[in-house]
């Protein structure tokens, strides 16, 4: 499974990073790309508490001189690595971020605070408000606006120069956590900073799926609102399984999307036309063409399938409920020409769009019944 660069997961500080992650070698092959500057703000957190970090940069392999590079990059497991002995050694799983420390385990009392929720949604909705018991720095708020939901923070006091680090830090957690509950992926629509953007702004494409925006305060994360309703999916055990070692849990990538075979549905039905090849569908659904055929049959599906049935039901509507030329039919339903289309009609239902038309009644199998 692909890393993404890795950041300080507050959810990790609950418990201790098991012996064998902390005496472990970086992997000679691993990809930097984690931007120094995260480093530089867990050195200012040292700095203000009056300690060292050296001990720290010399177990995370991060040489002093890398601090003066604008341009350096550190892998995940170099950031995992500092991120959780500087948790240890400040007893701060905020590293500093907010006026007050947060000491070991406060985020792993959030976690269970949520854990016993019906949904996702009711648990998240938690963890915002529990969260502004301990730091009130911050504010962390989810609404939902139509089909979008959206988790925003705010800032409550000015943050300075761990603005950054927290706001990216405390997004890429909490979403982290919200798959870990649903045992899911969930894509991002989008999301936005208050910040300028950075120096290293391109490293914001791999932390947060989908396009992002800068100067646009306040904080906030999108994503299909459909994934609220899931239910939680993780007991005890498993929580105490997962504090083990939360950082690399919520810096990876799930394979799992419990929302794909619906969002492909949706993606098909409202644009045919730019859904035609699985690669144009994988780029609107922000996943590899592989990803997207993995996954479905992963969920026992297949895309060939999916198309078939959404076109067909939009096919069926639009022939019994409107008087359309057949042509546009077939564009409307998703078909590159009026010959595909017919020949696949005729597969469905045995009969001709025309045919099919002038009986006014759909086929048992999957029909939409009778024109008004």
């Amino acid at each position: 499974m692909r890393h993404l660069p890795s950041l300080p997961s507050p959810a990790s500080a609950s418990a201790a990073i098991s012996t064998a992650a902390a005496v472990a070698a970086p992997a000679v092959s691993a990809p930097a790309v984690t931007p120094i500057a995260f480093v530089q703000a867990i050195v200012l957190a040292f700095e203000r508490r009056g300690m060292s970090p050296a001990d720290a940069l010399a177990q995370a392999h991060i040489a002093p001189s890398a601090l003066r590079d604008p341009a350096a990059r550190i892998t995940a497991w170099q950031m995992e690595r500092i991120s959780g002995l500087a948790m240890k050694q400040l007893d701060d799983e905020a590293l500093g971020w907010f006026s007050r420390r947060l000491p070991w385990g406060s985020y792993g009392m959030l976690a269970r605070a949520s854990l016993s929720a019906p949904s996702l949604g009711v648990a998240l909705k938690r963890w915002c408000r529990h969260h502004g018991l301990i730091a009130g720095d911050i504010a962390l708020r989810l609404s939902v606006a139509g089909d979008v939901a959206q988790l925003c923070l705010t800032e409550q006091r000015d943050l300075g120069e761990l603005r950054e680090f927290c706001t990216v830090s405390v997004l890429r957690n909490i979403l982290g956590v919200a798959c870990w509950l649903i045992d899911s992926r969930i894509p991002l629509l989008g999301a936005q900073f208050a910040f300028a953007a950075p120096a290293h702004r391109e490293v914001y494409a791999v932390l947060f799926s989908g396009p992002t925006a800068f100067g646009s305060p306040p904080a906030a994360i999108r994503f299909d609102a459909r994934y609220l309703a899931l239910p939680l999916r993780r007991d005890e055990r498993a929580l105490q399984q997962m504090l083990e070692r939360a950082l690399p849990l919520t810096v990876l990538p799930y394979r799992r999307d419990r929302l794909l075979v619906q969002r492909v549905r949706q993606a098909l039905g409202a644009q045919p036309a730019q859904t035609h090849g699985a690669d144009a569908l994988a780029a609107l659904l922000h996943v590899s063409p592989r990803t997207l055929h993995r996954q479905l049959k992963e969920e026992g599906a297949s895309l060939q399938a999916l198309k078939d049935e959404v076109r067909r039901a939009r096919a069926l509507e639009l022939l019994l409920r409107t008087r359309r030329p057949i042509k546009q039919v077939a564009e409307a339903a998703g078909f590159l020409n009026e010959k595909s289309f017919m020949r696949a009609f005729k597969a469905w239902t045995g009969q001709t769009p025309a045919e099919f038309r002038r009986g006014g009644k759909a086929p048992d199998a999957g029909g939409q019944g009778d024109a008004p």
